[in-house]
């Protein structure tokens, strides 16, 4: 998939491509800053996150960590429907599969999940 988005890009004649990436192991670590996810690094000095990984290996590099990415709302029943768990008071709740926390508020019926993702810069696509 990643190559034929660089495929695509290189016929277009563009120099750069910039790729929006959902880390794949942050939501093992979701009350983690997305900011400090995207600087860890393993011992042998490659990127911690598999997905990011591919990409480093491409030769992008990390750009602009952003953690408001996506925001997801929803009444406080869908989410339950939705994460399969109960959230009896308003708070910050860890769900299954999210980057970050969901913030219930049950005075307002709603939930609010701001997924956060990272830009890789993939460069030089013409040399």
């Amino acid at each position: 998939m990643l190559e034929a988005m660089r495929a695509i890009a290189e016929r277009q004649g563009l120099k750069h491509m910039v790729a929006p990436v959902r880390p794949s192991l942050k939501e093992r670590y979701p009350m983690t800053d997305i900011e400090r996810y995207v600087r860890w690094r393993r011992e042998d000095r490659q990127l911690f996150d598999p997905w990011m990984r591919v990409h480093e290996r491409l030769g992008a590099r990390v750009a602009t960590p952003l953690p408001k990415s996506l925001q997801i709302t929803g009444s406080v029943a869908e989410w339950e429907g939705w994460t399969q768990m109960a959230f009896p008071e308003s708070g910050d709740y860890v769900f299954p599969e999210g980057l970050a926390p969901v913030r219930i508020d049950r005075s307002a019926d709603r939930g609010a999940y701001w997924e956060p993702n990272v830009w890789m810069v993939h460069p030089d696509l013409t040399s």
